[in-house]
């Protein structure tokens, strides 16, 4: 490795703790931890929200992806613009009325505390699992591209660097760290991208520029009678696109505790419509990147190219294909959007904890005599604790946990969006069917994720929300015959 990429990224590593640290200021309470004080600007909340959603898998993937596919993620950003219109108008008002600090005290609100409390034990599960398979696999791309570069660190050991990194200045600093270092961690890695297409474009040959202007890359939608298979339909990626955006943004901590941190309902708008644009930007870029790599590879196969898989190709590309100083900003880029996803989910988890069961914390922290600030950050190492060991177990797997660990998320998304449904808009549901119906349809999309495989093939991860508040709905009138029935 060259001195300059080396230095870039240990310059990195180094500063962006101690630069999220200074603008975080002093963390004089458990509500300004995980709260943020309820009182930072919407645009660095719009560009947190983009980096918590974006893991390095998204860096990697979309441009394999649109070496062989063209810009169909861009087509799936429009869904998610919808998606997150309809949650600032529908959702946000109801969350902002009672500035609840968890997203999950609304439904305890509407349903009791049993029902708060077991969708916060579905999000925290569900979040340990899938932000396991996210830091072990952003983890082997960083650890190739420098093995590559002639640093060859073990997998273990970077993970572990990674997840230190993030500990410390999450750990210290809370939410208003985590939002600042995602604006910054945000900004490296969109840079390192409009790097990459700038310096291949400058590179490509009139001929493939022609190549690529009068191909048909540039649809954004797969033309496929498989509507329930093929993510990328108008249909999948449009109407399915739109409430996964609703579920993950209305009713997810990990991403909801950003919008509630804003200063005001119209703020909150704003920054989550705006990371819905941004996100949908970002999907371009990358997608770019795959499109003028696959001008500049002459339309090459993967296979031709000695790729194993898709996901190879961002990676080989930054560590062969880039000067040494772009190569050290893109690992930079790399590691950013490991730690900007995994930052936020720390100080979600934390939140969530701490604010969902507050009462068995308040007694717990007594016992140990611990300040409750002090309590918060003893939670936050633990999760981080819990998070590499998951890391870890997956590194043991094999294909069906890591699909397993992908998309287990979404499956929780449907009967937690159905529940969010239900308390705000029919004032006749009642806890004593909502939070069975939660359970069950929650048990049913976890059988279908795992066993049903119409065709030989899983269903796209765009319908499983749809699929899992449509069982919610079936669920609750269920419960709600047999309650009458028995009446």
């Amino acid at each position: 490795m060259s001195a300059i990429a080396l230095s870039i990224i240990c310059i990195y590593c180094l500063g962006l703790p101690l630069v999220a640290f200074a603008l975080s200021g002093r963390q004089g309470s458990v509500s300004t931890y995980v709260g943020g004080g309820h009182d930072l600007p919407w645009w660095a909340i719009c560009l947190s929200l983009v980096a918590t959603e974006t893991s390095t898998l998204t860096i990697i993937s979309i441009p394999g992806v649109a070496y062989g596919g063209g810009m169909v993620f861009v087509g799936l950003g429009v869904g998610y613009v919808i998606g997150r219109a309809l949650v600032a108008w529908l959702f946000l008002p109801h969350y902002f009325s009672g500035r609840a600090g968890s997203v999950y005290q609304y439904l305890g609100q509407r349903f009791g505390q049993a029902m708060e409390r077991t969708v916060s034990i579905t999000f925290l599960a569900t979040r340990v699992l899938a932000e396991g398979i996210r830091l072990f696999a952003g983890m082997l791309p960083v650890a190739a591209i420098l093995s590559a570069m002639e640093v060859p660190l073990p997998q273990w050991l970077v993970m572990v660097v990674i997840a230190g990194l993030t500990l410390g200045y999450t750990m210290l600093g809370g939410l208003r760290a985590v939002v600042w270092s995602d604006a910054i961690q945000l900004g490296v890695y969109v840079a390192g991208t409009m790097a990459c297409i700038a310096l291949l474009y400058h590179h490509a040959t009139d001929l493939q520029i022609h190549m690529l202007r009068h191909s048909n890359r540039f649809h954004l939608f797969h033309r496929s009678r498989l509507y329930f298979l093929d993510p990328y339909t108008p249909c999948a990626a449009m109407i399915g696109g739109a409430i996964m955006a609703m579920a993950s943004h209305g009713t997810d901590q990990l991403l909801v505790q950003r919008v509630l941190a804003a200063r005001s309902l119209a703020d909150a708008r704003k920054a989550l419509v705006g990371s819905g644009v941004l996100v949908g930007c970002l999907f371009a870029m990358l997608s770019l990147v795959g499109m003028l790599l696959w001008a500049r590879n002459d339309e090459k196969s993967l296979a031709a190219m000695g790729l194993p898989a898709s996901d190879a190709l961002f990676p080989d590309f930054i560590a062969h294909g880039l000067p040494q100083g772009l190569t050290g900003l893109l690992v930079a880029g790399l590691l950013s959007a490991t730690m900007g996803s995994l930052s936020a989910t720390l100080n979600a988890m934390a939140s969530a904890t701490l604010l969902d069961f507050a009462a068995p914390c308040r007694a717990v922290a007594r016992w140990m005599r611990l300040s409750p600030l002090g309590f918060a950050r003893l939670v936050t190492v633990l999760w981080a604790i819990m998070l590499v060991l998951a890391a870890l177990g997956f590194a043991r797997s094999h294909g069906p946990a890591v699909v397993f660990g992908l998309s287990v998320a979404s499956c929780a998304y449907g009967p937690m969006l159905g529940a969010f449904a239900f308390a705000m808009f029919d004032r006749q549901a009642d806890g004593r069917d909502v939070l069975p119906a939660f359970i069950m349809a929650l048990a049913v999309m976890c059988g279908a994720m795992m066993f049903w495989r119409p065709h030989g093939q899983a269903i796209a991860f765009t319908w499983l929300v749809p699929l899992g508040g449509a069982i919610m709905l079936a669920c609750v009138w269920l419960m709600r015959g047999i309650r009458r029935g028995r009446a």
